[in-house]
């Protein structure tokens, strides 16, 4: 008699992304090719390991098989094998011709039908895999489904023809965004307090959010964080080793001047280790804190000490422990910040994000108007002179890496970083600020998520840009137009004029991360299904290099927007 099995043990830690490479064949060819298909699905097996990490660092995970899907047989065979193993993505990379439905789409129906799935092949001529992958993501567009194409190069000829550099960085791009898309699917983000300050573009969309990125939002209390720093529920040893680190980086740059000072910034240090283990305990990858106005800003209660120390240390890739990979935090509660800065932070492999302000829009001629006010010679032909820049500027959230250049080591960057007494207008509670410039020529996407209940859906309004730096007279006159004791970043958008950047902001919040390329955060709007609004006149529909070719499932729906918002409807 049948019994059934009980599941026992198990841990709660995710696993890395697994990615499952597969080739396709025609029975009838020789087994020269045969071997050179199975060859090929090794060595791009192979690269993809090598070549991708999660955001700690970890390796992905990557299964191949050397049995082609040359028919209905081989397809269950390798779709099982991949159901039972956790694929979370698929690779197909045909080399010579097969028929379509006996294989890869055989295959796929043992597999959720949102799984990401990428063909990539060489332009190769004598049995060629290129037609197959042509006609196979043909079909697949046909029946709805979304698919990722990477016609790439390999030698026509040899048993183990290598993919050229281009081919793999293609690839890899793709991969960086099935990772985003497959590893944070099961995970939550934890929100404490509630929408800040009434702000509607920071609301928690809990089942769109769920729906859309299959991301949970766990929402407490700032209450049991109050109620765990009266109760000193954190290591006294470990806040001491944390104050000692502080001050032995930042020195006299931290300013105690304040009634109570040292007693209050130790407080904001202590949240961070209260806040580190409840956000551990919950396997969380994210976190946003809402502090105004309850938290530090209401005479009716207790002010507390202002947050910012935390949050900058949770979006860095350090603490006084070491390197660390950045746990995304968004100040305020901003959960659609929260979003930008998580899903960039993942894509990117894990660099620093960035939370500021959308602050003061400088156009060109009102940053040439105060430089000639201050004296300030200049040719017009400076970045800053000739496109004008945003000031980002935000009290909390701005991580220490952008107090440097990428590659920094911890040193340099924290020798540029000052804390100042809180702003006891805005934080009554007391504590210490965060404040650094960013240095100049750091290339990043800069943009922010916004959801529309019209749609139901998600966007990204987004460009590319990097940051610039002012001269030092120009820079304080800037900085004190806003609030001079905050982080400071000047980013200038590459193809938005400041009049369209300014018009078009989704939020009074911007975020950046470095190093990430445009085709790989589009490659994750199409599999996450987000709009991609880049509404600038300058930047053309499509730029060769840069950008991701549109999947043929959006060119047979009416373009890229349509396709989507038809897939949202779930037609």
């Amino acid at each position: 008699m049948a019994g059934a099995g009980q599941l026992t043990g198990g841990e709660a830690k995710a696993k890395a992304v697994m990615f499952g490479v597969v080739g396709t064949g025609d029975p009838r060819i020789d087994a020269a090719s045969r071997q050179r298909c199975a060859n090929i699905v090794k060595i791009v097996a192979d690269q993809v390991a090598a070549k991708v990490r999660m955001p700690d660092g970890t390796p992905v995970e990557v299964v191949w098989t050397p049995l082609l899907v040359d028919g209905e047989k081989q397809a269950d065979i390798v779709g099982r094998m991949f159901r039972q193993s956790g694929v979370d993505a698929v690779i197909c990379t045909p080399d010579t011709w097969a028929f379509p439905q006996l294989t890869l789409m055989s295959l796929l129906a043992h597999l959720p039908p949102d799984l990401p799935v990428n063909i990539t092949c060489g332009n190769s001529g004598p049995k060629p895999g290129v037609v197959y992958a042509q006609a196979v993501n043909g079909a697949l567009a046909q029946t709805g489904r979304l698919t990722h194409l990477n016609v790439g190069s390999w030698p026509d000829t040899g048993s183990h023809p290598q993919p050229t550099d281009g081919t793999i960085n293609d690839l890899a791009d793709w991969c960086y965004a099935a990772l985003t898309h497959a590893g944070l699917k099961g995970r939550r983000v934890v929100i404490f307090g509630h929408d800040s300050m009434g702000m509607e573009t920071a609301l928690a969309h809990v089942l769109p959010t769920r729906r859309t990125f299959g991301l949970e939002i766990t929402r407490l209390d700032m209450k049991l964080l109050a109620d765990m720093l009266q109760k000193g529920a954190y290591d006294k040893k470990e806040l001491a080793g944390l104050r000692g680190w502080v001050n032995q980086h930042v020195g006299t740059r931290l300013d105690l001047t304040q009634p109570s000072a040292s007693e209050r910034f130790d407080q904001s240090l202590a949240l961070y280790l209260v806040v580190r283990d409840l956000l551990a305990e919950l396997n969380a990858v994210g976190g946003g804190f809402m502090s105004q106005l309850e938290w530090g800003s209401d005479l009716r209660g207790l002010p507390l000490p202002v947050a910012d120390a935390m949050e900058s240390l949770f979006n860095s890739t350090f603490d006084h422990n070491g390197r660390k990979p950045p746990l995304p935090f968004a100040t305020e509660a901003d959960v659609q910040g929260l979003l930008t800065m998580l899903y960039t932070c993942w894509l990117s492999g894990g660099n620093p994000p960035l939370f500021m302000d959308f602050r003061k829009v400088w156009e060109p001629h009102e940053i040439q108007a105060l430089a000639k006010k201050l004296g300030i010679r200049f040719t017009g032909e400076e970045l800053w002179a000739r496109q004008g820049l945003v000031d980002g500027d935000n009290s909390g959230s701005a991580s220490f890496d952008w107090a440097g250049r990428p590659g920094d080591a911890m040193e340099q960057v924290m020798a540029n970083v000052s804390m100042p007494g809180a702003d006891l207008d805005y934080f009554p509670g007391g504590g210490a600020s965060v404040t650094f410039i960013t240095p100049g020529g750091i290339d990043c996407i800069a943009g922010r998520m916004a959801y529309s209940d019209l749609s139901g859906m998600f966007s990204l309004i987004w460009d590319e840009a990097c940051t610039v730096d002012l001269p030092k007279q120009l820079a304080e006159a800037v900085a004190n137009t806003s609030t001079p004791t905050w982080p400071h970043t000047w980013i200038v958008p590459k193809h938005a004029t400041m009049v369209e950047y300014k018009q078009c902001a989704p939020a009074n919040h911007l975020h950046a991360v470095w190093d990430l390329a445009p085709a790989r955060l589009q490659y994750w709007m199409d599999l996450a299904n987000v709009l991609s609004v880049t509404p600038w006149a300058r930047r053309p529909h499509w730029i060769e290099g840069v950008d991701r070719p549109l999947p043929l499932l959006h060119l047979l729906n009416g373009g890229e927007d349509n396709a989507k918002l038809l897939r949202a409807r779930g037609r």
